[in-house]
């Protein structure tokens, strides 16, 4: 197995019009023609491209796709923001197992935030929001690092904003566990304590909503430079890192919780483990083949695996 990151930033790259930048377009192309190039290069026989908020929300999305073909020849999938909860969703499920009973699952990208509530591996609801780290930077700090006024507006904001996401949620049941996903509260979590990645994917991380609290008092008074320095920050995302961190306290302020486990699946192989469970590696993915699965009264997988 082998792995490839890129780190493009596209919803930074999204202008006062709501278009995707040249700069940004160009960044895409590239990162899919080298992407594309190393798959060849590692015998990949199946190739899954897809796009998440930044593409499926600027306003020449449909210009960005075609250019990414003509260029690359690859078809890019966008997928919808309620697909992006969905098979994130998945693969919390899948790592955690059925004994894990009603998931609530969160996930923070650079566009959007993700959250989804369920006891099968199907979400009973599931939201996407524009609360990605990468947006809130971009519209909402002007300042590096941002000025006490901004993050006192920008927390009053979200708040709003997660007030009927966070009712409806709440209509569905009190979960069993709580999960989140993604870069950003990997981070967090190791900020506040929880183990380094040398640790292994089975450690237990867990972030608390007091250290979140406490951690947004310290690195909101840091520039991005500063933040760089601390361990497990990327310099890439340094910037991003006291958006998300308000994201986050919002989310568990919103819905009351006073920790949640860090699950080391997300998007990627939610998408992956879809396109495993059909086996003729079909884009199966659609309302009629979501019915016949909320079907199935077994916890048995498409190729026989079970989960405990």
């Amino acid at each position: 197995m082998s792995s490839e990151k890129s780190v493009l930033r596209l919803a930074e790259q999204l202008d006062g019009d709501g278009l995707l930048t040249k700069a940004g377009a160009d960044r895409l192309v590239r990162a899919v023609a080298a992407t594309k190039a190393s798959a060849a290069r590692l015998g990949c026989e199946d190739l899954m491209a897809f796009a998440t908020s930044a593409v499926r929300e600027a306003g020449n999305s449909a210009e960005v796709l075609d250019r990414v073909r003509t260029e690359t020849g690859v078809d890019l999938k966008v997928l919808s923001g309620e697909d992006e909860a969905r098979y994130t969703f998945l693969a919390v499920r899948r790592w955690y197992g059925w004994s894990a009973g009603r998931l609530l699952c969160l996930d923070i990208g650079g566009g959007s935030l993700e959250l989804a509530v369920g006891v099968d591996e199907e979400p009973e609801e599931a939201f996407s929001v524009p609360l990605g780290a990468g947006r809130l930077t971009r519209t909402r700090f002007h300042h590096d690092p941002p000025s006490r006024q901004e993050v006192a507006e920008t927390t009053e904001w979200l708040d709003d904003q997660l007030a009927p996401v966070a009712k409806k949620l709440r209509r569905v049941g009190a979960p069993d566990r709580v999960v989140a996903t993604s870069k950003t509260f990997r981070t967090l979590a190791r900020l506040t304590g929880a183990a380094p990645s040398s640790a292994g994917p089975r450690a237990r991380r867990v972030l608390t909503h007091a250290g979140l609290r406490q951690l947004i008092g310290f690195v909101s008074r840091m520039s991005a430079s500063d933040l760089a320095e601390l361990e497990g920050v990327s310099a890439s995302r340094a910037h991003q890192l006291v958006a998300g961190a308000l994201v986050a306290e919002a989310t568990m302020r919103a819905l009351s919780l006073g920790e949640l486990e860090i699950c080391p699946w997300a998007l990627r192989e939610g998408v992956i483990l879809r396109r495993l469970d059909h086996t003729d590696g079909a884009d199966q993915d659609t309302p009629a083949t979501r019915t016949r699965r909320s079907g199935d009264t077994g916890r048995t997988g498409r190729h026989g695996a079970r989960w405990s």
